[in-house]
């Protein structure tokens, strides 16, 4: 059946992706190619790409490096049946980040992931991004849908700007406007009032967390270095009041 008219289904693969803290890894069995499935926390790295921090004492790290084919099944955890929730299973390769690639994998992850930090000095932990080939999203009833990686992640071209600026953007949020953060989850996003805190931004929007709950603020118009982002951010701060 073809999906209904109303179901954007790139929107909600991204938004999967990008507010999914854990997710069932398998990989293939080093030796016999059996395979095993496992749990991982995760984070996603701005192009939405999903970050994990592994152990190379661990088996799937091992399966990995002998083999680098992997899928990464996500949900949205609803209440209720969880089969009558979103979906989506990524198929991609695992890479381990380069040392260039680290600082960002591990601002990224450890936003996402704040009590990993014991773990990120540790010899045998290290980065790896799963670079998807293809996505299999089932959201219900003729709604299922195979996606290319064009069409989930986020282009990044043109953006090294608004990556340089990221980190800092991310604090200034944090530190000096927590309202603004509340006002974006519960007026634009329709969520309970908490210490909403960010995450990450990207070209088409920003990530929230509170406690064990995430968000995806999307931006009306892509943004691609610092002070588009703060125009925007100051923008949709404006609409929420508004709202109010």
């Amino acid at each position: 059946m073809e999906p209904t008219a109303d179901f954007d289904p790139a929107r909600l693969a991204r938004s999967l992706l990008r507010r999914s803290r854990q997710g069932a890894l398998a990989t293939l069995m080093a030796g016999t190619g059996d395979p095993y499935c496992s749990l991982v926390n995760l984070a996603s790295h701005p192009d939405g790409s999903p970050i994990m921090l592994i152990s190379r004492l661990a088996l799937h790290t091992k399966n990995i490096l002998a083999d680098s084919r992997v899928s990464l099944m996500l949900d949205e955890r609803a209440e209720g049946d969880p089969l009558e929730g979103a979906r989506i299973m990524l198929a991609g390769r695992a890479e381990e980040v380069t040392e260039a690639q680290r600082e960002l994998a591990q601002r990224r992850y450890l936003g996402a992931q704040p009590s990993a930090e014991a773990f990120v000095e540790f010899k045998d932990f290290s980065f790896f991004v799963i670079r998807p080939s293809g996505a299999h999203l089932v959201a219900g009833f003729g709604r299922i849908v195979d996606l290319k990686p064009g069409q989930f992640l986020t282009d990044l071209d043109g953006a090294a700007p608004l990556l340089a600026a990221e980190a800092g953007a991310v604090a200034h949020m944090n530190e000096d406007h927590r309202e603004a953060m509340n006002l974006y989850a519960t007026r634009l996003l329709g969520a309970h009032s908490a210490d909403w805190i960010c995450t990450g931004c990207d070209p088409d929007g920003m990530d929230m967390q509170a406690g064990r709950n995430t968000l995806r603020l999307d931006f009306p118009e892509r943004v691609t270095d610092g002070t588009a982002l703060r125009k925007m951010l100051v923008r949709l701060a404006a609409e929420a009041r508004a709202r109010g």
